[in-house]
């Protein structure tokens, strides 16, 4: 236990990082994944080409490269400088909307067909069909996958740790120069994602109940 409270300092900064890669990179993430995934299903050919090149590039790409392109491409593209915080909510966002978009995708083709037409025959364009019609009833049927992806997310902050980001992937190393135990260290680091893991689990049960009884 000296590992933690003799290093709260630490441990408190990159608990923070931690949790606001994971919140920040997430809702863009959702608003991401949710719009290419409508893409993906549009009746506009165009739209749906880009929500498919979107996807295939971003998601075929390893998340270390993107964070490269973002920590180090970004500021010489002459844009407006931003930590690296926020570079690196943009880098996880960006890469985990192509997984949110694929969810979303896969959930609003279990929406029967026969919905979004009665939507359209009442005169509703295809955004509304999608935000009143099918996108409520494809939430439902994709909290497990849709969790599994904002598992790997949480667990996807630790690539920021090679790109000066102190989050709980770069403790070890921060406090192995204050001689603490390398695998000591390494050991509540696990323990303290699995305890965030498990709280994920939590809500993805929470919500299964919930919108299980709402139908």
């Amino acid at each position: 236990m000296d590992v933690i409270f003799g290093n709260t300092d630490l441990w408190g900064r990159a608990l923070s990082n931690t949790l606001t890669l994971f919140f920040g990179g997430g809702v863009l993430a959702l608003i991401l994944g949710i719009i290419v995934g409508a893409m993906r299903v549009a009746p506009v050919p165009i739209a749906r080409g880009v929500g498919t090149v979107y996807v295939n590039l971003i998601r075929n790409t390893p998340l270390t490269l993107v964070f490269f392109f973002f920590i180090f491409g970004y500021p010489q593209l002459g844009l407006p400088k931003v930590s690296t915080m926020v570079l690196g909510i943009l880098a996880i966002g960006i890469y985990t909307a192509t997984y949110v978009a694929e969810v979303i995708r896969a959930g609003i083709n279990t929406v029967p067909v026969g919905q979004a037409e009665a939507a359209r025959a009442i005169g509703l364009p295809f955004g509304q069909v999608m935000s009143l019609v099918v996108l409520p009833q494809a939430f439902r049927s994709v909290v497990p996958p849709m969790m599994s992806v904002f598992i790997a997310l949480l667990k996807n902050t630790t690539v920021a740790a090679g790109f000066s980001v102190l989050e709980l992937g770069a403790v070890r190393s921060y406090l192995s120069e204050r001689g603490e135990n390398a695998l000591v260290v390494l050991l509540w680091v696990a323990l303290i994602f699995v305890a965030l893991v498990m709280l994920l689990s939590w809500l993805q049960r929470y919500l299964e109940n919930k919108w299980r009884i709402a139908r």
